[in-house]
């Protein structure tokens, strides 16, 4: 079956973009692909991060996405089919932002409900030390004034709410060495470690209700790392915890979580907050309507706890498949692109219903 206009635009427009190579860190071609194809105001520019904003007056919508992908898996340039947009990057996130410059392009030229903004930025992929956001909102205090942010994250067409936290611990079990034909003239730090930290082996998930939405709190070892050689019995052991935390937690609360669990000594070396459930704000409430939308928690953490930290309402919503993420056969499905680009187009004209 022919593609519409419309799809044949939005699926062009994300194989453009994937075939710009942008891993964390190298992003450069595609900031360039992005000022040269927004024509909205630019209200700001780094070389990195970009924010263009109408200026009408209006209430502000700010749709926002990040530039990188992570590291090609053999799956650069993409390819288009009948059916969907194939390559690194297509469905985090580079159909949500086709999704942002194709209404970008329409938006210039609309009698629009709301003053609408587009933030992209670079480095999502890497840990919060690579954040760029915080020196993005230090620069444009017009953010701050947004009703309504949209991360054009993966979510498969459904209005995710809230998020996770994320928080990351190091705890280190000490022992004392000895010859491994003679342990017992030593303590084994594996065998400290595994007793140790039992309790959060064997630790169920625990599902808390928010807004009639279940975030399920998860803590998991991650990562562990001890011993010198085959013959001998290690004197230390290095575990990473990691705790993904449900919204009615602040960071502090979670930390004070994980030290009460673990029982011993331990270093927070990572605390992303997590993210309020907006179900209250009558712009979730009309975006909602105006793509008949399923609303679900947001079991990860997103970058809409950088925008609610900062007391703004926001939500992930974007044509990714979720399941394709990361993966060597990523793609995203051009009806979806279609979807989620109509429904911001009738949320933005105010003309649901």
């Amino acid at each position: 079956m022919p593609l519409t206009s419309l799809a044949q635009k939005l699926a062009e427009r994300t194989l453009a973009l994937v075939d710009i190579a942008s891993p964390s860190r190298e992003e450069g071609l595609l900031h360039a692909y992005v000022t040269e194809s927004v024509g909205l105001p630019k209200v700001y520019d780094d070389g990195e991060s970009v924010v263009y904003a109408t200026g009408n007056g209006k209430p502000l919508v700010l749709l926002a996405g990040h530039t990188d992908t992570v590291p090609a898996q053999g799956n650069f340039p993409g390819r288009m089919d009948e059916t969907h947009v194939h390559g690194l990057g297509a469905t985090d996130m580079k159909a949500g932002l086709a999704v942002m410059i194709e209404l970008a392009a329409w938006a210039a030229e609309a009698d629009l409900a709301y003053d609408l903004g587009l933030l992209f930025f670079p480095r999502q992929e890497l840990g919060p030390a690579d954040n760029p956001l915080p020196g993005v909102f230090a620069a444009v205090p017009l953010i701050d004034t947004a009703e309504l942010v949209v991360c054009l994250e993966p979510t498969d067409n459904t209005l995710q709410l809230g998020c996770l936290g994320n928080l990351n611990a190091r705890v280190v079990f000490h022992g004392k060495s000895a010859h491994s034909a003679r342990p017992w003239l030593g303590v084994n730090a594996i065998r400290l470690a595994l007793e140790g930290l039992a309790g959060v082996l064997e630790l169920e998930p625990h599902d808390v209700e928010v807004e009639g939405l279940t975030f399920r709190e998860v803590l998991s070892v991650t990562k562990i790392n001890g011993g010198i050689a085959t013959n001998v019995i290690p004197a230390e052991v290095e575990c990473i915890l990691n705790f993904r935390y449900a919204p009615t937690r602040t960071p502090a609360e979670a930390e004070a979580r994980v030290r009460e669990l673990v029982g011993h000594e331990l270093e927070i070396t990572q605390n992303s907050p997590a993210a309020h459930v907006a179900l209250g704000s009558p712009a979730v409430e009309r975006l909602r309507v105006s793509g008949g939308f399923e609303v679900q928690p947001k079991q990860a953490w997103t970058n809409v706890s950088d925008f609610a930290a900062r007391g703004l309402d926001a939500v992930n919503l974007g044509p990714g498949a979720t399941h394709y993420a990361h993966t060597v056969d990523e793609r995203v499905e051009i009806a979806d692109l279609v979807r989620t680009y109509e429904a911001l187009q009738q949320f933005l004209a105010a003309s649901v219903g």
